[in-house]
């Protein structure tokens, strides 16, 4: 193990009407715009507070294949891209934080600043009760 430590940090999928998945997931779950690429009256990425990201796909058809990414926050980057490595992924052109597994799974790596939020996120558990 690399001693490093990382959370989820979003889940990126490929959406046909955009703007119905801003709208229900903020008056149905109160995820918010938390960034967007684009205009907002026309985007063409949209991050939520919750960890969603929606990549306007107008084109996209069936039910399989809308998972674009993992965006992983990691506590040291550096240390999990070394031990990455044994594990035969490569290395996609986005850049080197961005992993394609041998399955064809895409994952983005990023580093959390300050890195002490990586332990805080993973404290939280989301099964006790209140």
């Amino acid at each position: 193990m690399s001693g490093s430590k990382a959370y989820l940090e979003h889940v990126a999928i490929w959406v046909k009407d955009i703007r119905w998945h801003i709208r229900f997931f903020e008056d149905v779950l109160g995820m918010g715009m938390r960034e967007v690429e684009g205009t907002v009256d026309a985007p063409r990425q949209y991050w939520t507070f919750g960890g969603l990201q929606f990549i306007h796909a107008p084109q996209h058809e069936g039910p399989e294949g809308r998972l674009a990414h993992l965006g992983v926050m990691c506590e040291d980057l550096e240390a999990a891209l070394a031990a990455a490595q044994a594990y035969g992924v490569s290395e996609m052109p986005q850049g080197r934080n961005w992993l394609r597994l041998p399955d064809g799974l895409a994952v983005e790596l990023i580093q959390s600043k300050p890195a002490s939020c990586v332990a805080q996120a993973l404290s939280i558990n989301p099964r006790a009760r209140a």
